[in-house]
């Protein structure tokens, strides 16, 4: 038998089937895949030639130690994490082992968004003004001297959960409390925890790129869809493989120094910037490949591999970026209508959708509880479907349509 000669590459953790399989697919076609889980993989298997049990995949220490052993037996050439809540983590995996992303602090400026601040100010990185504060006292004072509205934000979640804006003294004070008792799974938390910001007006995008050596290269633009104001859920987003953005010199510039300003130096990032009326504004920055199935976006309009280039920085290789085709990709996710919803039965009707829907997927079983934000926040989707175009006006139809033939049926 030949010896498979493939680079070694420890992912830590996969998150959902739904949202991630894609990722561990195209990544096992040209490495060794080792996986660090708390439990034996499932759907995993077909893509890993081996996996490690750990405690934690929040500890980084033990799991450096976990990894020292593994890279007695068999050298790793790189380590790669997608999931928020343990890019951290990673980060002392691969200090451990010598390796790119090997810098917590490099990714502790990323998950702590008060860091972030703290970081690009010092560098003159355009942003909206922010305070952190851990009363609604504090939260006041910081309001009245930013200016209303404002925007509320958990300092160490993602995906705009817990995300509000405020018009008034009032209405901070009846927020409040839950912006800062919001929690996850595993999400970071603070002392002081809630960030008080100035509100950014205009459009919200994000930007997955890859860095190497300090050099950003971005990859893919995507057009947030918000919804369940004064939420700031994300129910879908718009990728367009000709989106002038990557080409725009003030865009890429102000992408550049964000990195600089975090020293952020290898990995891949999904950065957030709104195109307000006063210029661009810097929201967050994400030590990762971004959720929301962006990055699949990003494959089928452009034909470039996020997993692949993901993989390849890990490893300290020059990744694939040259686009093959230049199309408009869509999501979007569905909710329930109302709170406490138990769902008996949900499908799509295979029939109503149209050729450009490429993936049209419920995310929970029959039985299920849920309910929409604010209290479902991204816990509450039931399906999605994505969509492939030559423009974003075929994409939004195809969409309606997907959203047109989803059959729910409550208890």
């Amino acid at each position: 038998m030949t010896a498979d000669t493939r680079p070694l590459i420890l992912v830590v953790a996969t998150g959902m089937r739904h949202y991630r399989e894609y990722l561990l697919r195209s990544i096992s076609t040209e490495y060794r895949v080792h996986l660090f889980v708390t439990a034996e993989p499932g759907w995993e298997r077909e893509y890993v030639t081996g996996w490690t049990v750990v405690d934690d995949t929040t500890d980084g220490p033990a799991m450096a130690a976990a990894a020292r052993e593994l890279a007695a037996r068999d050298p790793v050439h790189g380590v790669l994490c997608w999931d928020e809540a343990r890019i951290l983590a990673a980060s002392y995996v691969s200090e451990a082992l010598g390796l790119p992303g090997g810098d917590p602090e490099m990714v502790r400026r990323c998950r702590d968004k008060h860091r972030t601040r703290v970081a690009l100010d010092a560098l003159g990185v355009p942003q909206p003004r922010s305070a952190a504060v851990s009363t609604v006292e504090e939260a006041l004072r910081a309001a009245g001297e930013v200016g209303y509205p404002v925007v509320l934000k958990p300092r160490g979640l993602g995906g705009s959960l817990g995300v509000i804006k405020v018009e008034d003294p009032r209405e901070l004070e009846d927020r409040f409390a839950f912006v800062r008792d919001l929690t996850v799974p595993d999400g970071a938390t603070f002392d002081v925890p809630v960030l008080v910001e100035e509100f950014a007006d205009g459009p919200e995008v994000s930007v997955d790129a890859v860095v190497q050596g300090g050099v950003v290269t971005p990859l893919f633009v995507g057009r947030k869809v918000l919804g369940y104001e004064p939420y700031c859920e994300e129910v879908g987003h718009y990728v367009d493989a000709r989106d002038e953005l990557l080409d725009d010199p003030e865009f890429c510039r102000v992408l550049q120094d964000t990195h600089t300003a975090l020293g952020f130096t290898d990995g891949f990032t999904h950065t957030e910037i709104k195109l307000s009326s006063k210029g661009l504004r810097v929201i967050e920055v994400n030590g990762r490949l971004g959720g929301d199935m962006i990055p699949y976006l990003g494959l089928l309009t452009t034909g470039i591999d996020p997993g692949l280039a993901a993989a390849a920085v890990a490893c300290g290789r020059p990744p694939a970026l040259v686009p093959e085709r230049k199309l408009v990709g869509g999501v979007r996710f569905f909710y329930v209508a109302e709170d406490d919803t138990t769902i008996e039965s949900i499908e799509f009707d295979e029939a109503g959708l149209p050729p450009e829907i490429d993936r049209a997927a419920p995310v929970v079983a029959p039985g299920a509880t849920v309910s929409p934000p604010p209290k479902g926040t991204l816990w509450g989707r039931i399906a999605y479907a994505t969509a492939l175009s030559p423009t974003v006006d075929e994409c939004r139809a195809a969409l309606d349509a997907a959203e047109a033939n989803l059959k729910v049926k409550a208890v």
